[in-house]
């Protein structure tokens, strides 16, 4: 039987709750996981693991996820990574931002880790 390495997945919040839940959630699923608790550390992440998939909290400190998002579609990777902004953020021009900014998706917390997950996964589309 082939074996099939796991996707990788950056996570990035500023919420150490959140980051841990997500973390016991997108492993149990597969993932193969990094994590960061600010854009600029995720930025550094991606950089030197380049992985499938990230999740990103837009409000976080030292660059915003739309920032770290902007940078990351620079980067060119081909295929493109999967962008899924989780935020606080509600407003239609916000969701609007967030999509400019890169993001494949715009969540407003809280929410379902099975809808996230369909989303990393290519199994939703809105």
């Amino acid at each position: 039987m082939a074996h099939h390495p796991a996707a990788r997945l950056l996570i990035a919040d500023d919420d150490a709750n959140l980051l841990a839940a997500y973390v016991l959630y997108f492993s149990a699923h597969g993932f193969e996981v990094r994590t960061a608790r600010n854009g600029l550390d995720a930025l550094a992440q991606y950089c030197a693991w380049h992985p499938q998939a990230a999740l990103l909290d837009v409000e976080m400190p030292r660059l915003d996820g739309r920032a770290v998002a902007r940078r990351i579609r620079y980067v060119g990777d081909v295929p493109a990574p999967t962008l899924v902004a989780v935020t606080g953020l509600e407003r239609a021009e916000e969701k609007s931002e967030s999509l400019r900014s890169g993001f494949n998706h715009h969540f407003v917390k809280p929410v379902p880790m099975p809808v996230i997950l369909a989303a990393l996964t290519g199994r939703v589309r809105h």
